[in-house]
């Protein structure tokens, strides 16, 4: 319950203020390690498609050889682990709030992996929906390893927890196309060893079973070492926020979690997802399809490294600067310029097809390449931020699991949503010539804009730092 003195108005998040200030709560590096790995299963797990993804489909015989239309069912594909994932993840997020969040996660893990390799042996389209349908129906990991992270800490080392998140996405979204980009299609690549039929009759299978085999290591970790952090269910050992143990014992319902702290926060976690979300699918197609249909005209392999180095790079910047340029420009100004960053890099989208129209891919548009990735770290410390206002948003630790898990059903739906809109909209444009095909990053520009008048709604500090407490970044 909070003091009677204190202002209470929309943007006092529901937690209550410490009542004495208390030193830095010391680190838990390995249960956090352990978080960390699980983290980077998602982004591994659906990222590794896209480098092959538009081939898999021109190879199905459902476009009626018209490549202008791969970019329809392609994004259909990458949205249904989204939208089936969207579906559920709340009903995961507030069982784990019940029943604890090791076992959720475990059996997430499980129904990752099984799907995953399903879909490697996928040799029609519908059996390509199916197994990303369960992979989503069945993973609800992302909203409960919030949850996790938030339990392990407290106010004074949430941040220096959180900076971790954005390296670990990057470093998942360079390991996935990498793997996806250099493992597909082995038969040509390692004749020597993948020569035989099978892997002719499965040219992407290789992919699917290293990233299970990765889920299946990371499975056998959180099994053996994992601690339970569910309120209730931990050892009194753990090193959990307790100067939050005199908030409601209970989770609260659903309706009440809808206040303006929680809201705010997951909406401009939606916008930004939806954006990533629209251009990681549109990366891997524009640098597939042909010059003369709006793209580069890339093989898998090199889409492959492209986005790794992306990745390579984002998460080295991050390592590295994160928790200095939050300390320097706060967490709001940082959340603001990453959806800012989504402004020239659309842009610079048509200014590649247009020099390779005329020169060919030369290196104008290598250095246009890097510029996009230089760009796209900015983007990428925008998730650090956006966490640590949503875990602050939560009404009590018992329900932090259902804010996350709120955070991430809406996060998913616009992940879901998002590659088929901007591969739509780009196979839309090329085929009715909309702006000379470029129609599609004019939207996705005024998008980038709505989601910035959005991003500037939020506090200057963390819900937590409003309400006096201190957030540590190192």
């Amino acid at each position: 319950m909070m003091p009677e003195n204190d202002t209470i108005d929309e943007e006092t998040a529901l937690l209550s203020p410490n009542e004495e200030q208390q030193g830095p709560t010391p680190f838990p590096k390995t249960q956090i390690a352990i978080v960390l790995l699980l983290q980077l299963c998602e982004p591994i797990m659906s990222h590794s498609i896209y480098p092959y993804i538009n081939q898999l489909v021109s190879g199905l015989d459902i476009t009626g050889g018209d490549e202008r239309k791969v970019g329809y069912y392609a994004g259909l594909i990458e949205s249904l682990f989204f939208l089936t994932e969207a579906i559920m993840v709340l009903q995961w997020s507030r069982l784990s709030d019940r029943v604890g969040r090791r076992p959720v996660l475990l059996f997430g893990l499980v129904g990752a992996s099984l799907s995953m390799l399903l879909f490697g042996l996928s040799r029609t389209f519908w059996t390509l929906v199916i197994s990303r349908c369960l992979c989503g129906l069945l993973n609800g990991n992302s909203g409960i390893m919030k949850s996790v992270m938030g339990e392990l800490t407290n106010s004074s080392n949430r941040a220096q927890a959180f900076s971790l998140t954005p390296v670990i996405w990057a470093t998942g979204v360079t390991l996935g196309p990498l793997i996806g980009g250099i493992f597909s299609r082995p038969h040509e690549r390692f004749p020597t060893v993948f020569g035989g039929k099978f892997w002719i009759d499965y040219p992407y299978f290789l992919p699917c079973v290293v990233v299970a085999s990765f889920i299946g290591f990371a499975f056998t970790v959180a099994l053996l070492f994992l601690k339970e952090t569910a309120p209730g269910r931990r050892k009194r050992t753990s090193t959990v926020d307790h100067s939050r143990a005199r908030s409601s014992e209970r989770p609260v319902a659903l309706r009440s979690l809808l206040v303006y702290p929680v809201l705010i926060s997951v909406s401009n976690n939606v916008a930004l997802a939806f954006l990533s979300a629209m251009l990681y699918a549109l990366l891997p197609l524009f640098f597939t399809m042909p010059i003369e249909i709006g793209g580069l005209g890339f093989k898998p392999s090199t889409i492959g490294y492209i986005m790794g180095m992306c990745g390579v790079g984002s998460g080295i910047f991050q390592a590295i600067f994160f928790a200095r340029i939050v300390r320097r420009f706060g967490t709001r100004g940082i959340f603001v310029g990453g959806i800012m960053a989504f402004i020239p890099i659309f842009l610079l989208f048509p200014v590649m097809n247009t020099v390779s129209r005329r020169f060919g891919v030369n290196i104008i548009v290598w250095l246009l390449i890097v510029l996009v990735l230089l760009l796209m770290p900015l983007m990428g410390m925008a998730y650090g931020c956006i966490f640590m206002y949503i875990t602050a948003s939560s009404p009590n630790k018992h329900s932090l699991g259902a804010t996350n898990g709120l955070a991430q059903a809406s996060t998913s739906f616009s992940r879901a949503f998002g590659p088929a809109i901007s591969t739509s909209l780009f196979a839309l444009s090329v085929e009715k010539n909309l702006l000379g095909g470029y129609a599609v990053y004019v939207v996705l520009v005024v998008i980038s804009c709505l989601a910035i008048l959005l991003a500037v709604r939020l506090p200057e500090k963390v819900w937590a730092e409003e309400r006096g407490d201190e957030i540590e970044d190192s």
